[in-house]
Formats: structure tokens, C-alpha cells, sequence
């Protein structure tokens, strides 16, 4: 598989889909997605598809990755600061977020996939991205405020300790069931005068859970 030949043309179809953030698209056609997914399914991994990396998850379509990943960027050129990862899995959207950002703390509840990503990206050798074992749902206060916030994982709300760990001028994405019961993208930007909320397209994400295990 020419890998860079096929993360070309999924650049050029994230394109069509409107993704446009230069760092976003410079980002997905540098990170090699196959080597985050078990060799069976490395000829699907620029497919548009999530994959299952065991226990139960998913690595995320990268156009859902592009598009999270373009919101927090949003109307930014330049990298962003530190960023706060809710849900590592395999590793894949750190490696993404390491490129777009100064540094990146990544926070997994299941011990297999944190041991995953960590053998998935130590070839990589990121000096920027710092894998973290624990709660996702409690955040990382140590490494607060943060200049953006992603979740890989959706629960009934956004839990509360994220918006505090956010910087003024910071930006959550995450998904989140709305009024209607239904899984939707929501984006909170946090301002000197409070926190708005903005609900965008429906997503299907696993759920959000606490605890570690």
C-alpha cells in the first residue's frame, strides 16, 4: 500500500465534504491512520469508515476527526496551545492534535487501549503529546487551562469540570445528547462575559462513561 498516495486522495475527500483549515488538512495527510489499527484492517483505513480497536471502541471516521479537530481551529492560523484529549483509544486524533497544537494531554479510562496507544505512538516519537490513565470525565486540572477541549466519547451532558478547565477564549467540542435524545456535536466557547453553547450536526459516539478500568 503506497500510504501516502491513499492519505492524498482522503485529503482531497475531506476536502470535497468543506473541510478547508490548511493545519487540519496538512495534519490528516501527515498522520499514517493504518498504523493505529490492526494489520486485518489496514487496507480499510482510509476508507471513511470507524474501525473497532478492541474493547468495545472505535477509531472515529477521519471525517468526523477532521471536523472536530477544524472546529477547535477554527478561525486560527496559527498552532493552538495546550489541548486536553477526553478518550486517546488508539492514539490516531492525538497524533492529529500534535500537529496542529503545542502540547496535548490525552486522557484514556481503559488501561488496554492507554497501553495501545502508547505502542502505537512511540514510533512517532511526539515529544508534544503526554498520555495520561484515569477519569476522562474529571478532566486533567494539572494541565488547566486549556486552550481547547475534545471528547471522544458522548454522555447525557458536557461533564462540568471540562468547562472549568477551559481557558477564556478556549473552545469544547464534544458530543452530547440534546433535548431530543438524540447524539449531537456541541461546541462550547468560553468568553469573558460567560459560556455559549452551539448544537451541531447529529453524531454516533460511544458512550461516556466514568471511572477506570
Amino acid at each position: 500500500m503506497d500510504s501516502q498516495a491513499v492519505r492524498s486522495a482522503m485529503v482531497r475527500r475531506l476536502q470535497a465534504q468543506g473541510v478547508s483549515h490548511p493545519a487540519v488538512l496538512a495534519a490528516m495527510g501527515a498522520v499514517e491512520r493504518h498504523r493505529f489499527v490492526d494489520t486485518a484492517l489496514a487496507g480499510q483505513a482510509y476508507e471513511d469508515t470507524s474501525l473497532p480497536i478492541g474493547l468495545a471502541q472505535t477509531i472515529s471516521k477521519p471525517s468526523v476527526v477532521a471536523r472536530m479537530v477544524e472546529l477547535i481551529c477554527q478561525g486560527r492560523s496559527e498552532r493552538l496551545g495546550r489541548v486536553l484529549e477526553i478518550g486517546t483509544g488508539c492514539g490516531y486524533q492525538a497524533a492529529v492534535l500534535s500537529h496542529v497544537s503545542r502540547e496535548v494531554y490525552t486522557i484514556e479510562r481503559l488501561r488496554g487501549l492507554h497501553e495501545k496507544a502508547r505502542e502505537n505512538l512511540r514510533p512517532f516519537r511526539l515529544s508534544n503529546v503526554h498520555l495520561l490513565f484515569g477519569d476522562g470525565m474529571l478532566g486533567f486540572a494539572q494541565g488547566a487551562p486549556y486552550a481547547a477541549i475534545i471528547a471522544a466519547a458522548g454522555g447525557e451532558d458536557i461533564p462540568a469540570a471540562w468547562v472549568e478547565q477551559l481557558a477564556v477564549g478556549g473552545r469544547l467540542v464534544a458530543p452530547a445528547h440534546t433535548v431530543a435524545g438524540r447524539q449531537n456535536l456541541v461546541v462550547i466557547d468560553k468568553t469573558a462575559a460567560g459560556v455559549q453553547h452551539t448544537v451541531l450536526e447529529a453524531v454516533h459516539f460511544v458512550p461516556l462513561k466514568s471511572g477506570v478500568a
